[in-house]
């Protein structure tokens, strides 16, 4: 499948952020900054400039568009993929890095299309959040899950299983080679949103998207968390932190906590049962 890059400059590391999560929400699901220029990826047959020119004229900025052909998609993330180092915890990186890993856990990550490299904020948050849980023998469900990075490392945590979800067939592809990758044997990946699961109950939801599909799934992953069960999520700017708060409270979680890095935070709620 082809790719359509938009190409955009003249803007500052705050909109950065922000047009991030307003492309995101659009279907791009491919970032990188250059040399001061976001670069933003969607499917060919899914691009709309209408879409486009809408933001620029809130947030205006200057853009230029290119196709990426299918068969150059793999070149472009490996000559622009660089290992993840989280310090003292886990390191992320592609099978061609040849480098000493000095952490306890090493992720590989095929770098496909799929989101979920470890170098966005919302990933670094989540898995340093994850570095302070206690998953072993838990059951766990990663909503939204890209490359299936959150669920490989889960795994490696000691979780006892783990159902990796996405609605994307090429995200779910992309882990299914990377479970593979990382010698994984407790991680299940389905394509599809929450209700094909939510008839389970598991003790932790590792859910990194948007708020939107956030807000929209909190009752639901209400229900499917165990009674004192845990919701990580991420996918906010600091600026939906009162919003997600008040949501989460409001079907039935309480706040644990919260952490943000470079304008992008990550929020826990416990599922809490009051007698």
């Amino acid at each position: 499948m082809d790719h359509v890059k938009i190409i955009i400059s003249s803007i500052d590391q705050a909109d950065t952020d922000i047009l991030v999560a307003l492309l995101s929400e659009m279907g791009y699901d491919g970032f990188e900054e250059i040399n001061g220029c976001l670069l933003a990826y969607i499917g060919r047959e899914s691009f709309d400039e209408s879409l486009v020119e809408a933001l620029r004229e809130t947030h205006n900025f200057s853009y230029t568009i290119e196709v990426v052909p299918a068969q150059n998609w793999n070149a472009l993330w490996e000559s622009n993929f660089q290992p993840v180092i989280i310090d003292g915890f886990c390191t992320v990186r592609a099978h061609f890095h040849d480098i000493e890993v000095n952490t306890p856990y090493d992720i590989i990550i095929t770098p496909k299309m799929s989101f979920g490299t470890g170098h966005h904020a919302t990933t670094v948050l989540m898995m340093q959040a994850m570095k302070n849980l206690d998953l072993k023998d838990k059951e766990i469900i990663d909503f939204g899950s890209g490359t299936g990075i959150l669920a490989i490392l889960a795994e490696m945590l000691g979780a006892a299983s783990i159902k990796a979800i996405d609605n994307d067939e090429w995200c779910t592809e992309n882990a299914l080679e990377n479970v593979v990758r990382n010698n994984c044997h407790k991680i299940s990946v389905q394509t599809g949103s929450l209700e094909l699961v939510q008839d389970n109950r598991v003790d932790v939801i590792l859910a990194n998207i948007n708020r939107h599909i956030l807000v929209h799934y909190l009752p639901m992953m209400h229900q499917v968390i165990k009674d004192d069960g845990l919701l990580l999520m991420s996918g906010l700017l600091v600026d939906d932190r009162e919003i997600m708060v008040k949501a989460g409270i409001e079907a039935g979680f309480e706040f644990v906590s919260g952490s943000e890095h470079n304008g992008w935070i990550a929020l826990q709620f416990k599922k809490t049962v009051f007698h």
